[in-house]
């Protein structure tokens, strides 16, 4: 087994070291979605981020910049495939990834993780678990966790292992991994993709929107341990989930083209309609807290936290 990466998130352990190169996780995705060429997804500008899955698999992502300087863009994170049977939540990421590229004068800095539980992807059949039989969209570090997670788990589902917490929050990789990267992006807003209930949710802080599309608003309520508890509730972040009709099967196009329109038209009019904070505005370079910090604007760093 390679050797383990020197970060820790959150006292957890240390992240593995991928055991799949870009190219062969591409070819995988490919294989496994029909509407992802392989070629492409090589070729898209996927970065591989530190740590892997449970099988060595890398997680993959990538850095949208805004076409239009007038302002300090507002940050928004594209999260595909928590759960890894959901397919078309994976596929139309990849092609709004396409659109992105495309869309010159888009405002926002987006950062895009296209198949964020590829063991449970990849597996034969996909599962909606990770290769440890976790439900991530359960192990998120919600303040209740501990309390309320393994109670729901047992008492409300039954044990159904589609729905396993898990032995702690973020005892998975995946989870540890989208967390860092909430903490390090930083975004202003967050779109996850699922399926199959074919409506629009909404965790946070702003009034939600109605409808994306043909996707109409119908909240589904918050669970221990879920993304939209976490960073909707928890941190205070407007928290979007989009839930495809269909698992297996993809919108056709003018319907994906209407959810992706209709988004960033919501987003545009209900973030903040000011200025990013200052530590955002020192220089023309966005900021992510990977970057070399400068230990002038440190305590504007701090202050925010």
């Amino acid at each position: 087994m390679a050797g383990l990466l020197a970060f820790t998130v959150a006292g957890t352990a240390s992240a593995q070291v991928p055991l799949a190169s870009l190219e062969r996780a591409c070819k995988n995705i490919g294989q496994r979605l029909a509407s992802v060429d392989t070629e492409y997804c090589i070729n898209a500008g996927l970065k591989l981020g530190d740590g892997a899955s449970h099988r060595g698999m890398p997680f993959l992502y990538r850095d949208y910049l805004p076409g239009s300087s007038r302002r300090t863009p507002y940050r928004v994170m594209l999260i595909g495939g928590i759960h890894g049977d959901e397919l078309s939540s994976v596929s139309i990421v990849f092609q709004w990834m396409q659109k992105l590229e495309k869309e010159r004068l888009q405002p926002f800095h987006w950062r895009v993780v296209p198949a964020s539980n590829p063991d449970g992807l990849l597996s034969r059949p996909s599962s909606r678990t990770n290769a440890r039989g976790v439900d991530l969209n359960r192990n998120f570090p919600t303040p209740d966790w501990k309390n309320t997670a393994q109670k729901y788990w047992i008492e409300k589902t039954r044990r159904d292992p589609r729905r396993n917490p898990g032995p702690g929050p973020m005892s998975e990789p995946e989870s540890r991994w989208l967390t860092q990267q909430i903490a390090e992006f930083r975004p202003d807003a967050i779109v996850s993709v699922h399926a199959p209930f074919g409506i629009l949710d909404f965790d946070g802080p702003l009034h939600p929107p109605q409808r994306f599309g043909y996707l109409r608003l119908q909240p589904l309520g918050v669970y221990p341990g879920s993304l939209g508890n976490y960073s909707g509730v928890n941190k205070g972040l407007p928290t979007i989930t989009l839930e495809l009709p269909h698992a297996g099967i993809m919108p056709t196009f003018d319907q994906s083209q209407r959810v992706w329109a209709d988004m960033l038209t919501w987003l545009e009019k209900h973030l903040p309609n000011a200025d990013a904070p200052l530590f955002q505005r020192l220089d023309a370079t966005p900021w992510t807290l990977g970057d070399a910090i400068n230990p002038m604007t440190d305590h504007l760093i701090q202050a925010r936290n």
